[in-house]
C-alpha cells in the first residue's frame, strides 16, 4: 500500500515520512522511505533502556542502586521527576519514568550512570541504518552540541521493536524488561490513538489488545514506534514524520495520518472494530 493512498496527500504536504509496518511473520504490510533518517526526538531513549536492562541482568547494576538527579543539570519539558520532591530514585524507577513519561531528567541521570558512549555503541549494534541517541537532553542546544537528540529510520525501529517482541534484543530477559517499561507509556496520541486504550492504564490486555510503544515529539517532529498484540498476532510498526522548522501547519494532518496508520494496525491484529466513516481502506488481505 502507498502511504499517500492511506493518509491522503494533504498529510504529506510539506512533510517527510519514514514508515514501516510488519505483521507477525515479518511480512511488510506498508512501507514508505523506510531507510530515511529523520529526527525522532525521544524515541532514541529506547537504546538507553536496553543498555540499562542489560546491565541489570548481567549484575553490573543493582535494581535498587540510587540514581541522583542533582548530579546532572535540571532539564524541563517531558517528565515527572522535575515535579517530585526526592532527588534520588532506584535505577529501575528512573528507567520506568523514561518508559512511562519519557522523563528527561531521569534520562540524563541514567546517561550519567551508564555513559552516553555505551548507549551510542548499543545503538550501532541494534540499528544498522543509523538510528541513534546522539546526546543527552538539553533545554537549549548550542552550536557545539548535536543538532538533535536522536535520529532514526522506520526500518531500524521496526526491527528493534520486533526483536523486543521476539525476545532477541540481547536476550529474552532484557527484552521483557524493556517491554515492561515501555508498556507503561502514557502517550497514545499518535498511531496508538486508533486503539482507544486507556492512556493511564493499559499494561493489561484490553479487548484482546496489548500495546507497548515509545513516542518522540518536538516542534518539527512526531514519531511513534511499537508493537500491538491482538487475536491475529503481533504487529510491529514505526511511523516518523518531520516538517520544516517554524511551520506548525502540518501538525494536525500528521496526527490524523498517524491515527489512520493505527487503524490499519488495529485491523491487522484482528481487533475487528468498525472503521470510522471516511477512513482509508485496509491493505490487501485485511478486512475493513
Amino acid at each position: 500500500m502507498d502511504l499517500a493512498d492511506l493518509v491522503g496527500t494533504a498529510a504529506l504536504a510539506g512533510t517527510r515520512w519514514s514508515v514501516e509496518v510488519r505483521d507477525g511473520d515479518g511480512s511488510v504490510v506498508l512501507r514508505h522511505e523506510p531507510d530515511r533518517l529523520l529526527r525522532t526526538a525521544s524515541v532514541g531513549k529506547v537504546f538507553l533502556l536496553v543498555e540499562v536492562a542489560d546491565r541489570l541482568h548481567r549484575g553490573l547494576l543493582d535494581p535498587e542502586q540510587p540514581v541522583r538527579r542533582d548530579r546532572v543539570a535540571p532539564v524541563a519539558d517531558s517528565g515527572l521527576w522535575q515535579h517530585l520532591a526526592s532527588d534520588e530514585l532506584p535505577v529501575v524507577d528512573a528507567a520506568c519514568l523514561v518508559g512511562a513519561v519519557s522523563d528527561n531528567w531521569a534520562t540524563n541521570a541514567l546517561l550519567d550512570l551508564v555513559g552516553l558512549a555505551s548507549v551510542r555503541e548499543r545503538a550501532r549494534t541494534l540499528a544498522p541504518g543509523g538510528s541513534a541517541l546522539h546526546d543527552l537532553v538539553r533545554d537549549e542546544r548550542g552550536p557545539d552540541d548535536p543538532p538533535t537528540l536522536s535520529e532514526g529510520c522506520a526500518a531500524d525501529w521496526v526491527a528493534v521493536m520486533a526483536g523486543l517482541e521476539a525476545g532477541t534484543v540481547v536476550g529474552p530477559a532484557v527484552s521483557a524488561t524493556v517491554r515492561s517499561w515501555l508498556a507503561t507509556g502514557v502517550d497514545l496520541s499518535m498511531v496508538a490513538s486508533a486503539l482507544h486504550l486507556d492512556p493511564l492504564a493499559h499494561v493489561e490486555v484490553d479487548r484482546g489488545v496489548l500495546l507497548w510503544n515509545k513516542t518522540g515529539t518536538d516542534s518539527r517532529a512526531r514519531a511513534d514506534v511499537g508493537v500491538v498484540r491482538g487475536p491475529a498476532g503481533p504487529v510491529a510498526y514505526a511511523a516518523i514524520c518531520n516538517w520544516e522548522p517554524g511551520d506548525d501547519r502540518p501538525r494536525a494532518a500528521v496526527m490524523a495520518a498517524m491515527r489512520d496508520l493505527g487503524a490499519v494496525v488495529a485491523e491487522l491484529v484482528g481487533a475487528g472494530w468498525r472503521r470510522r466513516a471516511g477512513a482509508p481502506p485496509a491493505p490487501p488481505g485485511v478486512a475493513g
